[in-house]
């Protein structure tokens, strides 16, 4: 795995983590870029809802808290990379929180190969849920980190586009990017 992966932290003493954002413009839109002191926690797709509440989150101003800052600035360094066609993989601090299984799902997504595609069937075969395809379905479609974990990358076991959160359009393209085959 080409992401560097880091265990889900909580608040010291109840407190709230301080969240920045950072606005990120690429050929599919613009992008949000969420980060705390342990990484990145959020990538927003264009036209998707916050999945932060608007108290303790702020955009970033490269003020005091220098690691958030780093890590926004690394990822939109590493996304303009991918979307120029230079970058094939992410190498980044990433602190999405979801279930345990929602992150196996999730970091499990970093594994496959940039311009190749699986399908929901696989991608529970390799978290060790072969069964488990809807379930993988369902964290596959939360996943907060799109792009970075590379959900656009799973397809239906027909050999169909599925769905991605956004859009069908914004999957053609990404998967274009990497030199898929076009998917009707």
């Amino acid at each position: 795995m080409n992401t560097a992966t880091k265990p889900h932290s909580h608040p010291e003493h109840g407190r709230p983590k301080t969240v920045k954002t950072m606005q990120l413009s690429t050929p599919v839109g613009k992008l949000m870029l969420c980060a705390d002191d342990d990484g990145l926690t959020h990538l927003v797709l264009p036209g998707a809802p916050r999945p932060l509440q608007s108290t303790g989150v702020e955009e970033d101003d490269g003020g005091q808290d220098v690691g958030i800052h780093h890590h926004l600035l690394e990822a939109a360094t590493q996304l303009d990379e991918y979307f120029a066609g230079e970058r094939k993989s992410f190498e980044l601090a990433l602190d999405p929180q979801g279930t345990p299984f929602q992150r196996k799902v999730w970091f499990a997504l970093a594994d496959i190969p940039y311009g190749e595609t699986i399908s929901y069937g696989d991608l529970a075969r390799r978290v060790g849920r072969p069964k488990a395809f809807r379930a993988v379905g369902q964290a596959n479609g939360k996943n907060p980190l799109a792009i970075i974990l590379p959900c656009h990358r799973v397809i239906t076991s027909e050999g169909t586009i599925g769905g991605y959160g956004g859009g069908l359009p914004m999957k053609r393209e990404l998967l274009a990017l990497e030199g898929v085959a076009s998917f009707r």
